[in-house]
C-alpha cells in the first residue's frame, strides 16, 4: 500500500473524524494532579486506556489547550479517577473552565499527593512513567503506586454524551482493597518522612513487606534497618474507597554514625520540627503522635482501625524471634497454618 501523503492527510475533516472517533464507547475519567504552587488542578477526561501490568502502566492523553496542561506537563504524579453512573453532575464540573471545581468533591492525598476523589468507581494514583509528545495532545503513561475499587456501575460516554452501561457486575466480582505498606523509621531520635513534591509529607512507602534487614521504598531507594527492632504498628483505613495502610516501626541500622545517603524526597525530622501543617493524612498525624508519646515511655502498642476509634494492644517487653519463643524450635506461620 502507498503511502499517504501529507496533501492527502490535510483533507481530514477534523470534525468528521472527532465524531467517528466518538462512536468508541468509553468511561469517564477525572485526572487530577497538582501545579507548583501545590493547588488541586483536574480535568475531564475519557482518552484513558491500561497499558500493562508488569510493571502496572496506564495511559491518558492530555489535551495541550486545556487550561491545566502545564500542571500536567510538570508534575511528577497524577490521579485516574474512573466516574460511576452518578457522577454525571462531576463529570460536567470538571469538564469546564470553572475555578472552584474542587469545592464540588471531596478529595485526599494518599500515595503521591495527587489528589484522588473520596466518591469515585475506580482511582488510580500515579508516578509519571514517561510523556511522549502526539499532536495537540500529550500521552501521559503513569506507574500505579495505589489503586481502588467499588461495586457501583461505571459512567458510560458514546457520540458526545453520557452513556448508561448495565450489569456491569460479574458473579463472584469483589473490590480490589491494596493495602498501602507505609514504615515509620527511626534515626537518632528522628523520624524519616518523604516529601509527596508537592510541599506535602508522609510516609515512606515500599511495594511489600519483605523480611529481612534491606527495605526497598517506593522510587525512593532502599534502607538499611534494624530487623530485631521492626514490628508491625499499625493497621488502618483512610475511608471507605481508599486503601487502608500497614504500618511498620523501625530503627535505621547503623546507629552513632551519620545518616547514609538518601533520596532528595526523603527527610529526617526531629519531633519539634514535624511538619503537621503540611501532613495532609489525618490518620497518619494521628498516627505519629501516639509514637511520639510511646516512644517517650519505651513502651509500643499495635493499633487495629475499627468503627469506634481503633483498639491498642500494648507490647510488654522487647520483641522476641518466634523460633525461640519459650526455647521451642518452630516453623514460621504461613497462609494454611
Amino acid at each position: 500500500m502507498l503511502p499517504v501523503s501529507e496533501k492527502e492527510q490535510s483533507t481530514i475533516d477534523p470534525v468528521e473524524l472527532r465524531r467517528a472517533f466518538g462512536t468508541f464507547v468509553t468511561g469517564v475519567t477525572v485526572v487530577t494532579t497538582r501545579d507548583e504552587d501545590g493547588l488541586p488542578r483536574g480535568m475531564t477526561a475519557n482518552s484513558f486506556t491500561s497499558v500493562s501490568l508488569d510493571p502496572p502502566l496506564l495511559l491518558v492523553c492530555i489535551g495541550k489547550a486545556a487550561s491545566s496542561f502545564p500542571a500536567f506537563n510538570s508534575s511528577d504524579s497524577f490521579a485516574v479517577n474512573v466516574l460511576h453512573d452518578r457522577q454525571k453532575d462531576v463529570a460536567s464540573v470538571f469538564a469546564s473552565k470553572s475555578a472552584s471545581k474542587f469545592e464540588a468533591v471531596s478529595h485526599d492525598a494518599i500515595h503521591t499527593g495527587a489528589p484522588v476523589l473520596s466518591d469515585s468507581l475506580t482511582w488510580f494514583d500515579c508516578t509519571v512513567h514517561s510523556r511522549v509528545d502526539a499532536g495537540d495532545h500529550v500521552v501521559l503513561i503513569g506507574r500505579v503506586r495505589a489503586f481502588g475499587t467499588s461495586p457501583a456501575a461505571p459512567l458510560g460516554f458514546c457520540r458526545g454524551r453520557f452513556a448508561s452501561v448495565e450489569d456491569p457486575m460479574p458473579p463472584g466480582w469483589t473490590p480490589s482493597r491494596r493495602m498501602v505498606i507505609g514504615y515509620l523509621v527511626e534515626h537518632e531520635g528522628r523520624i524519616l518522612l518523604r516529601s509527596d513534591g508537592a510541599g506535602g509529607w508522609g510516609l515512606p512507602t515500599a511495594n511489600r513487606r519483605k523480611a529481612g534487614d534491606i527495605v526497598s521504598l517506593d522510587e525512593n531507594g532502599a534502607v538499611a534497618l534494624l530487623s530485631d527492632d521492626a514490628f508491625l504498628y499499625s493497621v488502618f483505613d483512610v475511608a471507605d474507597q481508599e486503601p487502608g495502610y500497614v504500618v511498620y516501626r523501625s530503627i535505621l541500622s547503623g546507629q552513632g554514625g551519620a545518616v547514609p545517603e538518601l533520596s532528595p524526597s526523603l527527610k529526617f525530622f526531629a519531633p519539634d520540627e514535624l511538619p503537621w501543617a503540611h501532613i495532609p493524612v489525618r490518620q497518619i498525624r494521628a498516627m505519629l503522635r501516639r509514637y511520639l508519646h510511646e516512644r517517650s515511655e519505651a513502651r509500643f502498642g499495635i493499633y487495629a482501625d475499627s468503627s469506634d476509634g481503633g483498639r491498642v494492644a500494648m507490647i510488654d517487653g522487647a520483641p522476641r524471634p518466634w523460633r525461640t519463643l519459650n526455647g521451642l524450635a518452630v516453623d514460621h506461620e504461613t497462609a494454611d497454618g
